[in-house]
């Protein structure tokens, strides 16, 4: 960015910029998800037909998947902005009580 952006606009972009990292990771791990477990399913298929365990990795990681995606999408409001907000000025607060 140019200095004759203002430090708002700025601030804007970086947001943006940031907003869309964490989306494009989130669908980053979606499409590895989806890789793996095609192959791990496809090899429990060949090599062990009679048992599946191919399931729980899925299942395991797909806790972890929907995890990030709430994340992601701020889904979860115990850690979204308001938590940050909040932590912020508890310890700009605990800092102004240690000095």
């Amino acid at each position: 960015m140019s200095s004759t952006v203002p430090d708002n606009q700025a601030d804007r972009y970086a947001q943006a910029r940031r907003r869309v990292r964490e989306i494009r990771a989130f669908y980053l791990h979606v499409a590895v998800f989806v890789a793996v477990n095609i192959l791990l399913h496809l090899i429990n298929v060949v090599a062990t037909p009679t048992v599946y365990w191919a399931f729980w990795p899925l299942f395991g990681w797909g806790i972890g998947l929907l995890a990030h995606g709430l994340a992601t999408y701020r889904w979860i409001p115990f850690v979204g902005k308001e938590l940050e907000k909040r932590k912020i000025q508890e310890l700009m607060d605990k800092d102004r009580r240690d000095t």
